[in-house]
């Protein structure tokens, strides 16, 4: 676009950044999620096995599951981001649609970001079932905030 200023470089994504936020016991552990990666793409996956604690009454597992995998992996990628500059990543907002439910198996999701900006950073998250079905989507927003 003519007269838009150039976007700025950004770091490469790395688990190390995240291996150097403090590590106390967190909700992530508590729901289960593992085998957390970054892409080169800089997009980042996870999953969580179904549990009967994850379920709601009726059997499904709970959508809070899947909202609070979208918002852990957003901010953990922003947080990547933005960390060596001294910024802090927060969520601001988490708009999940549940598509389809998940009974049983693993919880798989995917969280890309599309706008890497100076206060906020924006992911589209998948949460897919064992057999690759799209079961829920979140838009996520990340606040990006200096450390305090």
């Amino acid at each position: 676009m003519p007269g838009r200023p150039a976007c700025r470089p950004r770091p490469a994504l790395s688990l190390r950044a995240v291996s150097a936020a403090p590590q106390p016991p967190t909700f992530d552990g508590l729901i289960g999620m593992h085998d957390v990666s970054v892409k080169d793409d800089g997009s980042l996956t996870a999953s969580v096995p179904v549990r009967p604690e994850l379920k709601q009454p009726f059997g499904l597992v709970h959508g809070g599951v899947y909202a609070s995998m979208a918002e852990s992996l957003a901010s953990m990628g922003t947080f990547i981001g933005v960390h060596e500059q001294g910024m802090h990543a927060m969520g601001l907002s988490n708009y999940t649609s549940f598509l389809r439910p998940i009974l049983e198996g693993t919880i798989h999701a995917t969280a890309r970001p599309f706008h890497r900006g100076r206060t906020t950073w924006l992911w589209d998250v998948e949460i897919r079932d064992d057999a690759d079905r799209l079961c829920a989507t979140t838009r996520m927003t990340i606040a990006v905030r200096p450390a305090r």
